[in-house]
């Protein structure tokens, strides 16, 4: 709780002197962005050694398929229940009543490839691209391809995975060392975002901001304590609530689950959820999977083109398909910092709408990003609860 005060602390000052100093707040950037480039230089390694190194040691795959299986059904499963809630949100509040913007002639756009979208993601042409933060997905798959050859090779891969399980340790001690720096990195960055970029929330898309900030909220506090009750009574509720405000400070203000992933780790290894889950769900959810966020903010940008060109967003194929697409574009949002492009062209795309209905959803999506991601990296902690409950019971609590 110390740590989370310090942080609540120097973001509330930091806050305090992009009020103060405005448009001259740009100069406490570079103390910002010095935490973020330590953030996501860390975030490749520690990705690859904490899933490899998992899942080498399991002896049981099968154990890592249905750990793989309930991540993806509580992905799946609360990504659903936040496009529900944000779907009676807009239909009482629709983000377009009363909206009047005024359309670019023209915006280059291409039709969205599913196939050649989904090789891409998944696969990279050389072993280089790996080492970057854009192919997480990729980096993943090969993480786990390896972490699984070198378990099936056995007592000849000794030495191997004993060197994934120290770069691991490795990594673990360098999140502690990085996040010394969070209390400076993170009031700074937050000095420059209230300072140069506060007052666009007065402009044109007030109504949309107004809608997504409580709602993402609300979801924050009431959905994730009910998850928590449900993976560990009134002690899971505790538990998450002591050891996740760092987790949502360094998602909010950094506006990126990847960069949240090495606070993730050290909050689930306070709560007591145990490795073998942590390190393979926190990677996998926070570098790309796991969308409650993003499904909140797609079905907003979907309910305001619907308003914005006078379509009514009502009947069971229209909803459907909308909490389909908001599944699938959240996949494409999550883990990138300001990221979202891909999966706004899918909205306008697959539902027709005119090319320069684009720039308006990019512009929902950049005001919304720091509670979306707060929920997105969040939610993979309630996630680990929740696959450790569903597959050890009651018996994982406190360990």
């Amino acid at each position: 709780m110390k740590n989370s005060f310090t942080l609540i602390v120097s973001i509330a000052a930091g806050c305090i002197l992009g009020v103060i100093f405005k448009e001259k707040s740009v100069i406490f950037k570079p103390f910002g962005d010095l935490f973020l480039n330590l953030l996501f230089t860390l975030v490749v390694p520690l990705v690859f050694f904490s899933l490899s190194s998992a899942v080498a040691v399991m002896s049981d795959l099968k154990r890592l398929g249905r750990i793989l299986g309930w991540m993806m059904a509580i992905f799946i499963l609360t990504g659903i229940i936040a496009c529900i809630l944000m779907i009676i949100a807009v239909h009482i509040y629709p983000p377009a009543q009363g909206v009047s913007l005024n359309l670019p002639k023209h915006v280059d756009a291409e039709q969205v490839s599913i196939g050649e979208t989904l090789v891409k993601a998944f696969t990279v042409s050389d072993f280089a691209d790996l080492l970057s933060k854009k192919n997480m997905l990729a980096l993943i798959v090969f993480s786990l391809l390896l972490g699984i050859a070198a378990s099936a090779v056995g007592s000849k891969a000794l030495a191997f995975i004993e060197f994934l399980k120290a770069g691991n340790h490795v990594m673990e001690k360098m999140i502690g060392l990085v996040m010394l720096y969070a209390p400076i990195g993170l009031g700074a960055y937050f000095a420059y975002l209230v300072g140069v970029f506060g007052p666009q929330l007065l402009g044109t898309y007030v109504r949309a901001v107004v809608l997504y900030y409580p709602i993402a909220f609300l979801y924050f506090f009431v959905a994730f304590t009910a998850y928590a009750y449900f993976a560990g009574g009134l002690w899971g509720i505790k538990a998450f609530w002591k050891n996740i405000t760092p987790v949502a400070l360094v998602s909010w203000g950094t506006g990126s689950s990847i960069a949240s992933i090495p606070a993730n780790m050290e909050a689930s290894k306070k709560i007591g959820i145990p490795e073998e889950l942590r390190e393979v769900i926190i990677p996998i959810g926070g570098a790309t999977l796991h969308l409650e966020g993003s499904c909140l903010s797609a079905i907003l940008k979907i309910a305001l083109l619907f308003g914005l060109f006078h379509t009514p967003f009502t009947g069971t194929a229209t909803i459907l398909t909308a909490i389909g697409i908001a599944l699938l574009s959240g996949t494409v949002m999550s883990g990138i910092p300001g990221g979202g492009f891909l999966g706004e062209l899918m909205i306008v795309t697959m539902y027709g709408f005119p090319v320069e209905a684009l720039p308006i959803i990019s512009m929902v999506g950049t005001l919304v990003d720091p509670p979306a991601t707060m929920v997105n990296a969040t939610g993979d902690t309630i996630c680990c609860m929740l696959t450790a409950r569903l597959l050890g019971g009651k018996n994982w609590m406190g360990n």
